[in-house]
């Protein structure tokens, strides 16, 4: 029997209520995801293959500012081969973050950290990305070969493009498109800060997330459509990466309706292109093991 083709999922998440609390799902929409999920849940969940692939590998992110919580995923990857990579955060402002970082890559599972992350969606400071400890931390974080994930709110993406111009050796990655708001239908604004952060060729983005800014009950793929066509056009498939976002995306359809969305998505793409989106970006750039165990770099 072939191989089937492989398929990295390159924004999944995991939590143990029972271990580490995660306040977020308080939140009103959250009652479908307030329990625990861990990769058993995702691989019972990701039934549905992508232009005949199926899911291999993910790369698990962090939910929270939390060191111990990104200990726990990298102990997991350690010990689940589903998990390939794992997103971690550090406190970028700290000036120990460099030693925060050398200890978590010696410790179990350590080297399978590949990127941080920092909510910062959830900032106010209008230039946090600019203040000078976090670039500080940011420049840390490049020295050990490791990428960024950008997670901002679209009126935020001004943020990220400054900080691709400042720190150009540093790969980065934009989380969930920069969140279009897709459900107000207003993409315009949108599209043009995505289009000018996207000039700077060491950041990529991540085709995950659309479906929990887009209307949860009424969306179908003709809501979804516009946000892939700037994307593509901007990014070229050799800077997309697939993502579930599950299961923060349960509420909005779950892993299998978003598959059979991006699998029509790509419906006009070559084949080179629906690897790239489905396997080559992500595996460039967070440096994930071929089938001949050979590891890519970062790109």
């Amino acid at each position: 029997m072939a191989d089937v083709p492989a398929l990295v999922d390159a924004h999944h998440h995991v939590w143990d209520l029972d271990v580490r609390p995660q306040p977020w799902l308080d939140e009103p929409g959250n009652e479908p995801i307030r329990r625990t999920f861990g990769p058993h849940d995702l691989r019972k969940a990701a039934t549905r293959p992508i232009a005949g692939r199926r899911l291999t590998s993910t790369v698990v992110v962090q939910c929270i500012a939390s060191v111990p919580e990104t200990r726990d995923l990298l102990t997991l990857a350690d010990r689940d081969p589903l998990i390939a990579a794992v997103v971690g955060w550090v406190d970028l402002t700290s000036p120990a973050v460099g030693d925060v970082l050398d200890e978590l890559r010696s410790g179990t599972g350590g080297g399978r950290l590949r990127a941080v992350r920092h909510l910062v969606q959830a900032e106010e400071d209008p230039h946090w990305l600019q203040r000078p400890d976090v670039e500080e931390g940011l420049r840390a974080v490049g020295e050990r070969g490791l990428g960024y994930d950008v997670l901002v709110r679209d009126h935020q993406l001004p943020q990220a493009a400054r900080l691709a111009e400042r720190l150009p050796e540093l790969p980065l990655v934009l989380d969930h498109a920069g969140k279009p708001p897709i459900a107000r239908r207003e993409l315009t604004a949108w599209a043009r800060r995505l289009r000018t952060l996207a000039r700077h060729p060491q950041v990529h983005c991540k085709v995950s997330g659309l479906v929990t800014e887009a209307d949860h009950d009424t969306w179908t793929i003709d809501d979804i459509r516009p946000v892939w066509d700037v994307l593509l056009t901007a990014f070229g498939a050799q800077r997309l990466m697939f993502g579930s976002d599950w299961p923060v995306c349960v509420p909005a359809g779950g892993w299998n309706r978003w598959a059979a969305t991006v699998e029509e998505l790509l419906d006009d793409c070559s084949r080179s292109e629906k690897q790239a989106v489905l396997r080559g970006t992500a595996s460039a750039f967070y440096r994930l093991s071929d089938e001949k165990g050979r590891t890519p770099s970062c790109s």
